[in-house]
Order: structure tokens, then C-alpha cells, then sequence
């Protein structure tokens, strides 16, 4: 991983420094001898590399000097002003010269931006690590979201079922409706027919000459609801009939009957008494 930014760098850093010492050597050997050209352009280079390896080193130590770094974009800007005044005085392939004036510029920026990746930078446990809370994130909010919609879709069958069985309740209830207002419809007809008359007064006896008893329709209205059986309550037990009762249950099989074994029997005989006196009765008892 280190490699993928720092090998860019390396190589912007290589290409600027040749380029550099190039256009100084071209353009400044025909006004001075070559070698003081050879110099300026080794001391622009050697002073943006000198302070590009005190910063690594800086940087390796955790560190880091703002006046380093300031004299580090210096050259740089240094070396770029070069390209670019050598540039604008060519008199061929101006924009060619122009086009490559940036490098040392760019590659400074690459080594910031590897500087950045170097104090970001995680170990392979940690970025281990790191995938598995985003897996299991990424587990846990699938298996909630497979949750949710199995829990809409049965919601929604059963909603279908309830709707579709609430449209059965109520078409039986139309065609109840239906066949009950017919009869009732037929019922009053012939109740309130011509011959109906003639046919209550040739089978049922007069009343009253030439009246016929009236046939009236059955009434639906509420019904008055039956009264229940009053039980005649039995009499209350005294304590000292609850004792003997007790006592002949509790010591009807040997050994002797638990509470909750005479309680239930005593109870099956059709004896009555409340729990808080058959409890009293049982301490009285076996005492």
C-alpha cells in the first residue's frame, strides 16, 4: 500500500529535478559558462531534495517543522519559476515548455499527499477490524430489513384474510336481509290481501257477526331474557362441624391426607367453606 503513493512521488521528483537542472544548464549556458550553470541548477535541485529528506525524516519521527516545509515550497516554486520564465522567452515550443513547468510543483504534492497517507495509515488488524463491524453492520441491517418485510408481508395476508372474510360475513348478510325482506314482503300481502278475509272467516269463529278475527304479523323486537335458577344456598358450617369434617377427611387414609389432598376432596363431597376457614379448620385440627 505504501508504494502506491510513494512511488509516484519518487518518479514526479525525478523527472522535475531533470527538467530543472536541464533548462537552467540550456538556458543559462549561453549568457555563463556551463559548469556555473551546472551549479545553479544542482543547487535548486539539491536544496528542494534537502529539505524534501529532512521532512521524511521529520515525518518518520512523527514530527514536523513549519520552516521546513516553507523553504521545501520555496525551491519548489523556485524551480517552477524557472520553467516558467524559460518558457515564456523560448521562441519555439513555448507552450510544450509551459505544459511541463508544473512537475516540481506536482511533485511536491504528491509527497504531501503521502505524508497524509502516512499519518492515516492503519495496521492490518485494525483494517481487519474495521471490515468486520462494517460486515457485521451490513449483516445486521440485511437481516433487519428481510425482518421487516416478512413482517409486512404477513400483515398484509392477514389483512387479505380478514378482508376477504369480512366480504363472505357481509354477502351472507345481504342475502339474509335479502330472504327476510321477501318473506316479510310475501307475509304482508297476503296479510293484506282480498281473499285473505274470506279465508280467516272460513276457518276461524266469529267474533263479532261479519268480523273476522285479524291475522297480525309476528313481531321481531327483543327478547326478555329468562331468569336463572335461584339455588337455596346450603347452610353454613359451624367451626365445629368444619372441624370433625376435617378431621374425618384428613385422617381417612393413613398416613395422614396433606391440606391440598382434603382440601380437594372435601370440596368433591359437596361440602362448602371458604378457603380462610378451611385453612383455620385444618390448623385447628392438626395442632
Amino acid at each position: 500500500m505504501n508504494a502506491k503513493t510513494v512511488l509516484p512521488a519518487v518518479a514526479m521528483t525525478a523527472v522535475s529535478m531533470v527538467l530543472t537542472l536541464a533548462v537552467v544548464v540550456m538556458w543559462l549556458g549561453g549568457a555563463v559558462p556551463w559548469p556555473v550553470a551546472l551549479v545553479v541548477g544542482l543547487g535548486i535541485d539539491g536544496g528542494w531534495l534537502a529539505t524534501l529528506a529532512y521532512e521524511r525524516r521529520l515525518a518518520a519521527q512523527g514530527d514536523h517543522s513549519t520552516p521546513v516545509t516553507v523553504v521545501g515550497w520555496f525551491f519548489g516554486l523556485v524551480a517552477t519559476g524557472v520553467l516558467v520564465a524559460h518558457a515564456l522567452a523560448a521562441e519555439e515550443s513555448a507552450g510544450a515548455w509551459l505544459a511541463v513547468a508544473w512537475l516540481p510543483v506536482a511533485a511536491k504534492a504528491l509527497w504531501l499527499v503521502h505524508g497524509l497517507w502516512e499519518r492515516t495509515a492503519l495496521t492490518p488488524g485494525a483494517l481487519g477490524a474495521i471490515r468486520g463491524i462494517q460486515q457485521e453492520a451490513r449483516d445486521e441491517a440485511a437481516v433487519a430489513r428481510a425482518r421487516l418485510r416478512a413482517e409486512a408481508a404477513t400483515e398484509e395476508t392477514r389483512l387479505t384474510a380478514v378482508t376477504a372474510a369480512g366480504a363472505r360475513v357481509a354477502r351472507v348478510q345481504a342475502r339474509t336481509a335479502q330472504t327476510l325482506s321477501r318473506a316479510w314482503s310475501t307475509l304482508k300481502s297476503a296479510r293484506d290481501g282480498e281473499d285473505t278475509g274470506r279465508a280467516l272467516t272460513s276457518v276461524t269463529t266469529r267474533v263479532t257477526a261479519g268480523v273476522a278475527p285479524a291475522w297480525e304479523l309476528p313481531v321481531w323486537g327483543p327478547i326478555e331474557p329468562v331468569p336463572a335458577l335461584a339455588l337455596e344456598a346450603a347452610p353454613a358450617l359451624t367451626d365445629g362441624e368444619l372441624d370433625r369434617l376435617v378431621d374425618e377427611i384428613r385422617h381417612s387414609e393413613t398416613p395422614a391426607l396433606s391440606y391440598r389432598e382434603m382440601a380437594t376432596r372435601f370440596r368433591a363431597a359437596g361440602h362448602s367453606a371458604s378457603e380462610v376457614r378451611l385453612r383455620a379448620a385444618w390448623k385447628r385440627v392438626a395442632a
